[in-house]
């Protein structure tokens, strides 16, 4: 993998965390409980990331996403990613759920069909709870079956992917499926 930098930012949810390659963005941490502890596991992802002064196209993204935290629209389809080691059923996984429009979920079995796999609903979800990029790859829009919230890897779990969905659609209880 070529050189990782990252950077820390503040967000409306807390600090954030963004590395990149040359290639594209290689990692987004949402937070944990404090600063320190966002920054410790993201070094733990990627322990050879330096901090850096990002590019324009990471400060896009970053700034996008502190915008979509915010409540505001945030377009993320031209954001290049570098996925590189991400198993490339992942990546198929990672490609559809980018497709899924803010303040609308889709099932971990509707992404299985639409891959072509519709009893690889688990599998889906596992290459979700695996997702180095979320927020780029709208994971916590990806619900169970009969909207239930299902997983969410990230600190706070199901109550932080709530909470994302809320942010996204300005209300309190789930969005709108479509």
């Amino acid at each position: 993998m070529s050189p990782v930098g990252y950077v820390m930012f503040d967000t409306a949810i807390g600090p954030c965390g963004i590395a990149w390659s040359a290639r594209g963005i290689v990692a987004v941490q949402l937070p944990e409980a404090t600063e320190r502890e966002t920054r410790a596991r993201l070094i733990r992802r990627l322990p050879q990331a330096q901090e850096a002064s990002p590019p324009a196209a990471v400060r896009r993204a970053r700034d996008g996403i502190a915008a979509l935290l915010r409540g505001e629209p945030a377009d993320f389809g031209g954001v290049a990613l570098d996925l590189e080691g991400v198993p490339a059923f992942h990546r198929r996984v990672y490609t559809i759920a980018r497709t899924i429009a803010p303040g609308t979920t889709r099932s971990y079995g509707e992404i299985a069909a639409r891959l072509g796999a519709p009893r690889a609903a688990r599998a889906v979800g596992q290459a979700l709870g695996n997702n180095p990029v979320p927020i780029l790859v709208p994971c916590h829009r990806v619900v169970a079956a009969r909207g239930r919230p299902g997983g969410f890897s990230a600190h706070g779990g199901i109550a932080t992917k709530l909470r994302l969905l809320a942010i996204e659609t300005g209300a309190n209880g789930m969005p709108a499926r479509s």
